[in-house]
């Protein structure tokens, strides 16, 4: 028989193992990033990640079984979002230990991401200097619901699907930086492409809002409201004090 302490070792270890076992899926761990970046409809994610919403359905009860992620009734929709910060930071760790061990993971971002695409990135100490300096505007191509919920404080919202019609919003004579949500997103490396395909010197950041929150930058959000994204003034959110490298 057990004893008392090895029934509630192993007690504790299949509550950790609840986490671990809800984010072993790769669709469920795209939810998770496109959550992180804001809540979001069921019909919403599966558009974004290219599934059906009866099994995006599926993957978020799963989610929500562990406790990662809420839901709220908007009128006829549901909408999802992460139950609190801490889930956003457990998927930036697991995303940067995938980073730090998997050599696989390495190869597939340096294959698709490396020259002659001219995309590699540019570090976040690099483009502190070169913004303060006036060399440097800085446009978030995510999603406005994405900008709203938080961006990098400074950042133009120009999202992906935009960006051609509005290429004149831009000044030549400054470099223009790109980012979207994280390292392994490709909507900052499409945008930088179409830039430089109309002669503006581009580049890509691979930071998300999450990343630039914990090394202890300053992050932004929009109220909601009904105006453009433009004529609302950001409320700046205090950054967190960083507690992790990337």
């Amino acid at each position: 028989m057990k004893s008392t302490k090895r029934l509630f070792k192993d007690r504790v270890y299949e509550q950790l193992a609840r986490m671990t076992k809800a984010v072993a899926s790769p669709q469920r761990l795209e939810l998770l990033e496109l959550l992180s970046q804001s809540p979001r409809t069921v019909e919403n994610l599966a558009r974004e990640a290219h599934l059906t919403v009866a099994n995006t359905s599926r993957h978020l009860q799963i989610l929500r079984a562990a406790h990662l992620i809420d839901a709220e009734k908007e009128g006829v929709f549901v909408r999802y979002r992460l139950t609190d910060d801490t889930v956003a930071d457990f998927y930036r760790a697991l995303r940067i230990l995938a980073a730090s061990h998997l050599t696989e993971l390495d190869h597939l971002a340096r294959q698709f991401f490396a020259e002659p695409r001219g995309l590699e990135p540019v570090d976040r100490k690099a483009l502190l200097a070169r913004v303060r300096k006036g060399l440097a505007t800085v446009i978030d191509v995510r999603p406005v619901e994405e900008y709203r919920a938080g961006h990098i404080a400074g950042a133009i919202s120009l999202p992906v699907d935009e960006l051609k019609d509005r290429l004149a919003e831009l000044p030549r004579d400054q470099e223009i930086v790109a980012y979207c949500r994280g390292p392994y997103c490709v909507l900052a490396a499409h945008a930088v492409e179409l830039l430089r395909k109309h002669g503006f010197q581009a580049i890509r950041l691979e930071d998300s809002v999450a990343d630039w929150r914990a090394h202890g930058l300053p992050v932004a959000v929009v109220p909601v409201a009904t105006v453009p994204v433009a004529t609302v003034p950001p409320k700046t959110v205090p950054p967190k004090t960083a507690s992790r490298t990337s």
